[in-house]
C-alpha cells in the first residue's frame, strides 16, 4: 500500500513539472543569447578597421591589438563613464596614420563623424608643449580627451561622461 502512494505521488509531481521544465525551455530558446553593447563595438571595430584584432576581456576592458598601436583598449561603461577608448604609439609626435586610426575608431565607438573625430584628436595631440605640459586634458564634442606624453611615446585616452 505505501508504495502505491509512493508511485501515485511521483507520478504526480511528475506530471506537474513536466509542464514547467516545456515552458521554461521554450523561453530559453525562443530568447536568443545576447553579447553586451561593449563586445558589439569591440566586434564593428574588428570588421570596420583592417588589421585590427580583438584580444581578451579582462574587467569591463576589452584589449585590442593593431599594427599602428603599441596599446589599444576599449573600456566598457563603468560608474564614471560609458565608453573609453585608449591608444598609445611609439615616439613623441604621432605619425599621421596614427592620428587617422584613432580618429576613425573613435568615430566607431562614440558615433561621430570621422573628420569631426580626426579634428579633435590631432588638436588634443598638438595641444602638448612647452606652454601646456606633457599632460593636456580637453574637451571636444562631449569628449574628454586626456593625451599624455612621455620621452619616448605619446598616448591618448577618449571617454564619455555616464551623464552624458
Amino acid at each position: 500500500m505505501t508504495l502505491r502512494i509512493d508511485v501515485l505521488k511521483s507520478t504526480m509531481l511528475a506530471a506537474v513539472l513536466a509542464p514547467l521544465a516545456a515552458i521554461a525551455l521554450a523561453v530559453a530558446v525562443a530568447s536568443p543569447a545576447r553579447a553586451d553593447r561593449c563586445d558589439d563595438i569591440a566586434g564593428q571595430l574588428k570588421n570596420q578597421i583592417d588589421g585590427l584584432k580583438v584580444g581578451i576581456t579582462a574587467a569591463n576592458v576589452i584589449y585590442l591589438s593593431h599594427p599602428l598601436a603599441r596599446e589599444l583598449s576599449l573600456g566598457c561603461t563603468s560608474r564614471n563613464y560609458s565608453n573609453e577608448l585608449y591608444a598609445k604609439a611609439d615616439g613623441r609626435k604621432p605619425k599621421p596614420e596614427f592620428v587617422d586610426f584613432v580618429a576613425r575608431a573613435a568615430a566607431l565607438v562614440f558615433t561621430l563623424p570621422k573628420d569631426e573625430m580626426r579634428k579633435g584628436v590631432a588638436r588634443c595631440l598638438s595641444q602638448m608643449g612647452l606652454f601646456r605640459g606633457d599632460d593636456v586634458k580637453s574637451r571636444y564634442r562631449r569628449l574628454d580627451m586626456n593625451c599624455s606624453r612621455t620621452k619616448t611615446e605619446i598616448s591618448i585616452a577618449i571617454s564619455r561622461r555616464r551623464d552624458e
